[in-house]
């Protein structure tokens, strides 16, 4: 594995790894953008004849525009190879009558919002009649919803977003401070008990969202609950774990490690957690960003790439297809104490997944906006 180039990253203290993180993402996200499509690709991935392009995304083009909507139009633009974000979201809204994922069309209404686009009432009208309120619904959709109905403070749309936020309080589970995979689910096979990272960051990032936007302290005591339950399961290298026991919040399967969650995901929720309510998570986002700088399971290498201007996807162990996490969830399914043992020995972590996505970037963006202090981490609470 190579590291970065940049010399800051190879000193993981605090939030230093930010800044060439970012430059990273700019210069990577053009090589992501079909201008033909209005499309952001839904990967890049190493093959033997070079970086490939693969597939597109519509969802993955609506995250990358929310990050882009905090850059500057000249950087936005740059990265959709002339083309500008507002023409990008056009396209977007253009297709939702297409679209029946709840989560898309969050994705598409935030952009909407963040990017002041006129036509943002289509994605609202949109999002009401996929009716986040009824049946079971993905967390991480439902999360979306709040987070795009939060995107600020003039979308009329009072009723829904506190009937949203309400909904995905109520999934929450008191006895693990986890929340499950799926609201209102009626799953009973051997992953029902199984709920992973990102099911936990963005109701995390929403319902902080929600309080500070609304001053609704229950939603903060909820968000905070479930982020010190998670920070308590970092990994000892600053790993953010994949799947729990939404039952007991005990760690089910710890790979693979995605370096989303690590420089991305983890800490936009949980600055968000900062800015509505004032405690301090700066210590485990520096921990997960040095991890991403230096990986034990690498041997001290990372998935930052400076020859291919990438950051690879995830670390994950040498396995057949999902066998580690499947073994796993049944076992935990039995009994929330057992665990197959000696995993770690059979099936060691170490394999990197030599892929790209373009909402990581976006994610990536979106969490760091130019101007954020990087700041080593002040002595707090988490």
């Amino acid at each position: 594995m190579t590291v970065a180039a940049e010399a800051t990253l190879t000193t993981a203290s605090g939030f230093e790894p930010v800044r060439p993180l970012r430059a990273l993402a700019l210069r990577a996200l053009p090589r992501m953008y079909e201008p033909s499509l209005e499309r952001f690709v839904f990967r890049v991935r190493r093959t033997p004849g070079g970086v490939a392009s693969e597939g597109a995304s519509f969802r993955y083009t609506a995250i990358t525009l929310i990050g882009l909507a905090g850059e500057t139009e000249a950087a936005a633009t740059r990265a959709l190879r002339g083309q500008r974000p507002a023409a990008v979201c056009s396209s977007l809204v253009a297709a939702l009558g297409a679209v029946h994922n709840l989560g898309d069309v969050a994705l598409a209404l935030w952009a909407c919002r963040l990017l002041r686009h006129p036509d943002w009432e289509r994605a609202l009208r949109r999002l009401v009649e996929l009716r986040p309120l009824e049946g079971p619904q993905a967390t991480v959709e439902l999360a979306w919803t709040l987070a795009a109905l939060c995107a600020d403070g003039d979308l009329p749309a009072a009723d829904l977003r506190a009937a949203v936020a309400r909904r995905l309080q109520a999934a929450f589970v008191e006895r693990s401070g986890l929340f499950p995979h799926v609201v209102a689910s009626a799953r009973n096979g051997p992953r029902a008990h199984v709920c992973c990272f990102a099911d936990l960051v963005y109701p995390i990032h929403a319902l902080s969202r929600h309080g500070r936007l609304t001053g609704d302290r229950s939603a903060l005591g909820t968000a905070l609950r479930c982020a010190e339950e998670t920070v308590r399961r970092q990994g000892p290298q600053g790993q953010w774990w994949w799947h729990y026991d939404v039952r007991t919040g005990a760690v089910v399967e710890p790979y693979p490690v995605y370096a989303v969650h690590q420089d991305a995901m983890a800490p936009l929720a949980l600055l968000a957690l900062e800015d509505a309510s004032g405690h301090d998570f700066g210590a485990p986002i520096a921990r997960g960003l040095a991890w991403l700088v230096s990986a034990p399971e690498l041997r001290g290498g990372s998935l930052v790439d400076a020859s291919a201007d990438l950051v690879w996807r995830k670390v994950a162990r040498h396995e057949p297809a999902k066998l580690a996490r499947s073994l796993q969830a049944a076992a935990s399914r039995m009994h929330p104490g057992l665990r197959v043992p000696g995993l770690d020995a059979i099936l060691p972590a170490g394999a990197v997944d030599y892929e790209d996505r373009p909402y990581h970037l976006g994610w990536l963006l979106h969490a760091w906006p130019e101007g954020r202090p990087r700041r080593a981490g002040r002595r707090g609470t988490a």
